[in-house]
C-alpha cells in the first residue's frame, strides 16, 4: 500500500483507444486523480466511471487530470466508456504491474478458490508527484465529491512553490 507523503510510481499504459498514457509526463504540471476500479460495465464500477466523468470538467478547472485503471483489456475499455458515454480516460493494466505498484491488488477467496482482485482505491497525486491522499476499499456513490474536495484542498497547500508534506 502507498501512503501519503510517497512519491507515486511511475508508469505508462494503454487507453481505450490503445494511445499510451505516461503518468510521469503530468509531474511539475497537473495533479492527477487515479481510481483503480475491479471491471468494466459493473453496476459499482459503472457508478464509480460515470461520477468522475460528470465532474471531469470541474476537475480540470483545479488542474487536475482523472484516469482510471483495471486489468481489462483496451477493448473492453472503449466498450464500457461508449456503452456509459464516459469521458475520463481509462487504462489497461493486463499484467497488473502498476496495481501491484500501487498496492490495489489483494488475493480473495470466492467459492473455495482465490482470484486476485483489485481493491476499488482512489490515489490523490500532487502536480509534483506526491501522493496526498490514499484512499483504499472505498465506496463509489458520492466519491468524486469527495475527491474532488480532497484536490480543491491541495491549493490551499502549497507555499513558495513547494508542496506542504505536512498535509497528509
Amino acid at each position: 500500500m502507498l501512503n501519503c507523503g510517497t512519491i507515486a510510481p511511475g508508469f505508462t499504459l494503454p487507453d481505450a483507444d490503445m494511445e499510451l498514457f505516461d503518468f510521469c509526463k503530468l509531474r511539475g504540471h497537473q495533479h492527477v486523480v487515479l481510481f483503480f476500479y475491479p471491471r468494466d460495465d459493473t453496476p459499482l464500477c459503472t457508478m464509480e466511471a460515470a461520477d468522475f466523468s460528470d465532474h471531469e470538467s470541474d476537475f480540470a478547472r483545479l488542474n487536475c487530470v482523472v484516469v482510471g485503471v483495471s486489468r481489462d483489456d483496451c477493448l473492453s475499455h472503449a466498450e464500457f466508456r461508449d456503452k456509459h458515454g464516459l469521458s475520463v480516460r481509462l487504462l489497461s493494466d493486463e499484467e497488473g504491474d502498476v496495481c501491484r505498484k500501487f498496492g490495489v491488488s489483494q488475493f480473495r477467496e470466492k467459492d473455495g478458490h482465490k482470484k486476485l482482485c483489485i481493491i476499488r482505491s482512489t490515489f490523490v497525486v500532487d502536480r509534483d508527484g506526491i501522493v496526498r491522499h490514499a484512499l483504499y476499499d472505498i465506496r463509489p456513490k458520492g466519491h468524486a465529491a469527495e475527491v474532488y474536495q480532497l484536490v480543491k484542498g491541495l491549493s490551499g497547500h502549497v507555499t513558495k512553490g513547494k508542496p506542504h508534506h505536512a498535509y497528509c
